[in-house]
């Protein structure tokens, strides 16, 4: 039976490495390719299409390792060129938001890679936003430069998929000027995106539409959804966002949250210090982190 294996980044001896998880041992990417292997997640993604097929010859015939415990995670892809989110993507998440219409085309913003955050990091609650928000989302990773002009399914420009929590600072929504809500103080706060801790293949993931998806906060179930609840799906996210921009291999695209959103409560509820939040997505894994 084939080995399935999944791909992020930490401190090894002190200098961040790829990792590679082979079943439930972590191995760095040297370890898996030998001497010349990649030094960064991203070079990987960069030539992808041939170092995927390189990687899972390698896995097949390999054994030893860590445990995924002992490790002391960064973000899978610490500094992407782009991280794009899509809002309001989720139905039931649209109803509890009090939004009637459904958006004409995936609604999209920036981040800054300084709003990523590792596994298992702890997250400081900034003293600027009192009304901060967890967000459970399927990550998307590019693996392959892809614009206007594909020609090309565009599933096959994903690496792999990853667990996002989409952190918001809700603080100004109901003061809210004409113009619409300011993006940059609700969601671009340095650690605001914990991703990983893996990037699962995209062969590993034949159908992202079909992922079971739930959040915790401290052990209590907040967020429970599918995948299947998208209004637009991976597919036609990337095919908006190529219309616009040209996509790059280790761009991070966070593709929506399901209703239970703190936000959307009655009465509301946010992260307060101390909360434990976990986001688990079938077959990916589980993203954990402390607010502090």
């Amino acid at each position: 039976m084939m080995k399935r294996y999944k791909l992020g980044t930490g401190l090894i001896m002190g200098r961040p490495q790829p990792l590679v998880l082979v079943e439930d041992r972590v191995l760095t990417l040297a370890e898996v390719l030998g001497e010349g292997a990649p030094a960064t997640l991203l070079d990987v993604l960069a030539d992808w299409r041939r170092l995927e097929n390189e990687i899972m010859e390698h896995v097949e015939r390999i054994s030893g390792g860590r445990a995924p415990e002992s490790i002391d995670y960064l973000p899978p892809v610490p500094k992407p060129r782009k991280v794009i989110c899509v809002g309001t993507n989720y139905r039931d998440h649209l109803a509890e938001m009090k939004v009637t219409t459904l958006p004409a085309f995936p609604y999209s913003f920036f981040r800054p890679h300084t709003s990523l955050a590792a596994h298992r990091e702890e997250i400081r609650l900034p003293k600027g936003a009192k009304f901060v928000d967890w967000e459970a989302e399927l990550g998307v990773i590019v693996g392959a430069t892809i614009g206007p002009d594909h020609g090309s399914d565009l599933l096959e420009a994903v690496a792999g998929y990853t667990v996002v929590n989409d952190i918001s600072a809700r603080d100004w929504i109901a003061s809210r000027p004409p113009v619409g809500i300011d993006w940059v103080m609700q969601k671009a706060w340095d650690k605001f995106q914990p991703t990983g801790p893996w990037v699962t293949p995209a062969r590993f993931v034949p159908e992202p539409q079909r992922l079971a998806i739930e959040l915790t906060v401290n052990g209590v179930v907040k967020q429970k959804s599918s995948t299947g609840e998208m209004i637009f799906g991976v597919r036609e996210i990337i095919k908006h966002l190529a219309s616009i921009m040209t996509l790059e291999p280790g761009d991070i695209i966070a593709t929506g949250t399901p209703a239970g959103v703190g936000f959307g409560r009655t009465p509301p509820e946010f992260i307060r210090r101390g909360d434990q939040v976990k986001v688990t997505i079938n077959g990916l894994g589980t993203l954990e982190n402390r607010f502090v």
